[in-house]
């Protein structure tokens, strides 16, 4: 195939190289000297291991040639967030107290993308620990900028085209967010569609897998990939996976409805941000339908914090024991708050977690999504030290509700903002088709 290869989707890609107009190698290739050409600036990966990444590309195409069976993702490059446990690649979940760990075991959605016969390209920077300090990644659109965090690395490997796929995680806003910093495309599903077992974890009421790509279909299908059923996992279940793929390439059977909830918080919007938003409301005309708070949802960023800052200070602690001049002040101090928080103020926030996911299953009675803001705005300088404002992302990652953030908008200076949709539980497909039918009426309109 002619031109760059690393233009082409991880759909086009995967088909490519299955149907032999396209050797794995040739393509993984094309990434590498991508990444040698870029990442001395954007510092997306934590490790990379060329020949390593090369040996699973040329035997994905020995494979095709002995026609043998090829799986959906069949050569294609992935990058993976450096608290996802590789056993052939260390794991370092973003610490010094974790310089070279060696897994012993590779995490079960890693079995699933080899599964699917994807190329394990190598581990993107992640803030330490999954948390609030930051890496040294950088905006690929801006390098004074934040990519975003906690999955800095994975956001910025697939918006600087070093890999077509990446996966991320999110507790607050951690997937959304710096997709909407990057300009990509960033799914999270509803919680309990992608095992958990193998990753670092923060929250286990709050965590969960999601993943990066520059097209819809891209992402959905990573997710199709990523979904099973782990019994090891408390927050997985027992039945089937929503067909993303499916969803993303189907056309409504009506127009959806769309909500957009006034939240109190929405004065923290930069002017950009709130422009273009209300550019795109205009734009889906009497598909949007406008509500104020919602009494039930009020107060909903501190049920987050408290449920958040108690879980990860009982999970920091064993590692904080002995390695306390290796962890930053930040992780300090969330320990510190985590360990005031009481059993009874713990419990009834996850009384209140539970309640607001039934509140939204029953507003999806009669809404298709719902429309947010992916981030207060475009990415922050990084001399600010911060990767951002969770505030968009945490009542939806409270809910456990399937979240896609789209790369929709650009900011005064040029960087990009994403406006954010939300489904139902287990119906991200749904999601995926409305989703779509934005994205065809938006171009439209433009037109």
């Amino acid at each position: 195939m002619k031109g760059d290869l690393t233009a082409l989707s991880a759909v086009h890609a995967a088909d490519a190289i299955r149907g032999g107009r396209l050797m794995s190698e040739m393509l993984v290739s094309a990434y590498l000297e991508r990444i040698e050409a870029t990442d001395e600036t954007i510092k997306a990966w934590a490790f990379l291991d060329p020949e390593l990444a090369l040996v699973q590309a040329r035997e994905m195409d020995r494979i095709r040639k002995a026609g043998r069976a090829t799986g959906p993702l069949h050569g294609v490059p992935v990058g993976l967030k450096d608290i996802v446990d590789t056993k052939f690649l260390p794991t370092e979940r973003g610490s010094k107290v974790f310089a070279g760990r060696a897994p012993e075991h590779d995490a079960i959605i890693v079995d699933r993308l080899r599964e699917a016969g994807a190329v394990i390209m190598g581990k993107t920077k992640t803030t330490e620990f999954a948390y609030l300090h930051p890496t040294d990644t950088t905006n690929p659109h801006n390098d004074a900028c934040t990519p975003g965090g906690s999955s800095s690395g994975s956001a910025a490997a697939v918006a600087a085209r070093h890999v077509p796929l990446a996966v991320g995680t999110q507790t607050g806003g951690s997937v959304i967010r710096p997709a909407s910093f990057c300009g990509t495309y960033g799914w999270k599903p509803t919680r309990g569609v992608i095992s958990r077992t193998g990753l670092l974890r923060t929250s286990v009421s709050l965590d969960q897998v999601g993943g990066f790509a520059n097209t819809l279909e891209d992402t959905a299908l990573l997710g199709d990939v990523l979904g099973s059923f782990d019994p090891n996992d408390p927050a997985s279940f027992a039945r089937p996976r929503p067909g993303l793929l499916a969803g993303a390439q189907s056309d409504v059977p009506v127009e959806p409805d769309i909500a957009w909830f006034d939240m109190p918080y929405h004065d923290r919007l930069t002017p950009d941000a709130l422009e273009g938003l209300e550019a795109v409301i205009d734009a889906l005309g009497p598909r949007v339908e406008r509500f104020p708070i919602a009494p039930q949802l009020a107060g909903l960023v501190d049920v987050h914090k408290t449920i958040y800052d108690y879980e990860i200070a009982r999970e920091m602690e064993p590692i904080l024991t002995g390695n306390e001049s290796q962890i930053s002040q930040v992780m300090h101090d969330a320990i510190a708050r985590g360990r005031e928080i009481s059993e009874a103020q713990y419990q009834d926030a996850l009384g209140v977690k539970d309640s607001t996911s039934a509140f939204f299953a029953e507003h999806f009675n009669d809404f298709d999504a719902i429309l947010s803001p992916s981030a207060s705005g475009q990415a922050l300088a990084l001399s600010d030290g911060s990767t951002g404002d969770a505030v968009y992302c945490t009542v939806w990652t409270l809910a456990g509700l399937p979240c896609l953030t789209l790369p929709l908008l650009l900011g005064g200076t040029g960087l990009p903002i994403g406006v954010q949709l939300i489904g139902a539980a287990e119906e991200d497909d749904r999601l995926m088709r409305t989703a779509a039918w934005v994205l065809r009426a938006l171009s439209e309109d433009e037109t």
